[in-house]
């Protein structure tokens, strides 16, 4: 299949109507991946929050800004799907619970584009796990804070992060090793990979 096929299939992708119909929202389907040819790193994330599901560009909320600022890049580059690629374990919104918190990423979607996409990437030279549910994909870990701390297993063609939603702060201030010993390595090696 070309790269052209496969992003054409992940926008009109429709696995979930149902889903999306039976949440609090009650929304359709809108598959927010950004990738092309030439990818050099790829972001996996969890999948896209209310607001990136209303712009239809990824990380447009203050979770893209402190991600955009732990990579050490700018917006121009965050978004050039040559150089960035980023796939989330689940490409649309899953939608709220009737408590208003995010359901978790329906696994369907990563079973049915994880592998296509990655292997039509071909030029990936590091890959970030964007919190718990893409971590646990990729390495079958459970639990953030272990992964994050064992880094130094992963680098410098890997590193697990944690989510960087501002419910995460408080996580920041108990683990200052995150920013003193971690993203200087990470921001070395993206650099590296550009």
């Amino acid at each position: 299949m070309s790269l052209d096929a496969l992003k054409s299939d992940v926008k009109n992708c429709r696995l979930c109507a149902d889903r999306f119909a039976a949440t609090q929202t009650a929304h359709a389907p809108r598959p927010v991946v950004w990738f092309d040819q030439g990818a050099r790193i790829l972001i996996a994330g969890q999948a896209p929050g209310m607001k990136v599901h209303s712009s239809g560009k990824p990380f447009t909320d203050p979770s893209g800004d402190r991600l955009r600022d732990w990579m050490g890049i700018d917006e121009d580059t965050f978004y050039d799907r040559t150089l960035i690629a980023i796939v989330p374990m689940a490409f649309c919104f899953p939608g709220y619970d009737a408590k208003g918190s995010d359901l978790p990423p329906p696994k369907i979607c990563a079973t049915t584009w994880r592998a296509p996409i990655t292997e039509a990437l071909d030029d990936l030279r590091l890959t970030l796990l964007v919190g718990g549910y893409a971590q646990n994909w990729h390495l079958g870990t459970k639990g953030v804070t272990a992964t994050v701390q064992s880094w130094r297993e992963h680098a410098p063609d890997l590193f697990p992060l944690p989510h960087p939603s501002w419910r995460n702060t408080g996580w920041l201030k108990k683990h200052p090793w995150f920013e003193a010993e971690l993203l200087p390595e990470l921001r070395a090696s993206i650099q590296k990979a550009l």
